[in-house]
C-alpha cells in the first residue's frame, strides 16, 4: 500500500472517528438506555448508533474493504478482502453506560493479518491517539512512545475492574501498582503513550479491541503479545485471542509474561 493511500485512510479514519466521538458524546450526556447481550455483555443505543454511522462512512468511502465489528454479524467476506476495516465503536462500553469517561472509540485497517493503521479516541477527554505503520504514535498531534519502565517494582499497570476482583493481581505482583480502567483499546493507548507501563490479562480479547492499539504499542516502540508470549494474528476465522502480556519495554514484558503463567498455574 503506497504512503498516499494510507494517509488516505488515516484521514478517513480520523475523520469518521471524530463524527463518531460527537455522536457518543451526545447520548454520553444524556439519557443512556443499555442492556445485556450476552452474559455479562453491556450493550447501549449509543454502540449500535455509532457503528452504524461508522460502517456507512467508512465502507461508502471504500466499499472494497472488509468489515469486521463488535456490534455487527461476522459474515466471513472480510475474508476474501486484502483490507478489512476493524472497529469497535465504543470500548469500554460498560464505563459508558455507567457516566464514567474511560471508553474508546477504535478504528484500524488491517493487512496480511497486522494493523496498517489505527485510531483510538477517546471523546470525552479529548484524546486522539493514531498511527500509521512506520510513522510512529501520535497523540493529538504530538509524537509520543513507550515507557522505559524495566523493573516490577517501579511499574505503573493497568487492569480492569473484573480482573482486579477475580485474580486480584495485588496478590500476585505486590511491588507493582494497578489502575483499574475500563476500555481495553483506551488502557492500551495510554501504555502507547508512556502514561503507564504495561497491563495483563487472562481474558479473552478480540480483534475490535485491540487492532487499532496494537499499532499504537508497536509504532510507539512497546511489547504487545498473547498471555503465552505469542505475537498477535489478527482477521483470523476466529477474531479472538486468549488474554495480554503488554509493556514498553522488552525486559518488563518478560517479567509480566512470567506472573501470567504463575497465574495459569494456579488456576
Amino acid at each position: 500500500m503506497s504512503i498516499v493511500d494510507l494517509e488516505a485512510d488515516l484521514q478517513l479514519a480520523r475523520t469518521a472517528a471524530a463524527a463518531a466521538g460527537d455522536l457518543a458524546l451526545e447520548h454520553f450526556r444524556g439519557a443512556r438506555r443499555s442492556w445485556y447481550k450476552g452474559p455479562g455483555q453491556v450493550v447501549t443505543e449509543a454502540d449500535l448508533a455509532v457503528d452504524t454511522l461508522l460502517h456507512d462512512m467508512l465502507r461508502e468511502a471504500r466499499p472494497d474493504y472488509g468489515w469486521l465489528s463488535e456490534e455487527r454479524t461476522d459474515d466471513r467476506s472480510r475474508e476474501r478482502c486484502p483490507r478489512v476495516w476493524v472497529v469497535d465503536p465504543i470500548d469500554g462500553t460498560r464505563a459508558f453506560a455507567e457516566g464514567v469517561p474511560q471508553f474508546a472509540i477504535s478504528i484500524a485497517m488491517v493487512e496480511r493479518a497486522e494493523p496498517s493503521l489505527g485510531v483510538v479516541l477517546n471523546p470525552a477527554t479529548g484524546e486522539r491517539f493514531e498511527a500509521t505503520l512506520g510513522s510512529g504514535t501520535w497523540l493529538n498531534d504530538e509524537r509520543v512512545e513507550v515507557s522505559t519502565c524495566t523493573n516490577l517494582a517501579d511499574a505503573e499497570l493497568l487492569a480492569s475492574r473484573t480482573e482486579m476482583k477475580r485474580r486480584h493481581w495485588p496478590s500476585m505482583i505486590p511491588e507493582a501498582a494497578f489502575t483499574t480502567i475500563g476500555s481495553l483499546a483506551y488502557k492500551l493507548a495510554l501504555i502507547a503513550s508512556g502514561r503507564f507501563d504495561g497491563l495483563l490479562s487472562l481474558r479473552a480479547s478480540h480483534d475490535w479491541d485491540i487492532a487499532a492499539a496494537q499499532l499504537l504499542v508497536g509504532e510507539a516502540g512497546g511489547c504487545l503479545t498473547d498471555a503465552a508470549g505469542r505475537a498477535i494474528v489478527l482477521n483470523r476465522e476466529t477474531p479472538r485471542h486468549a488474554g495480554l502480556a503488554v509493556a514498553g519495554t522488552a525486559v518488563l514484558h518478560d517479567a509480566i509474561l512470567a506472573r501470567l503463567e504463575t497465574a495459569s498455574a494456579a488456576l
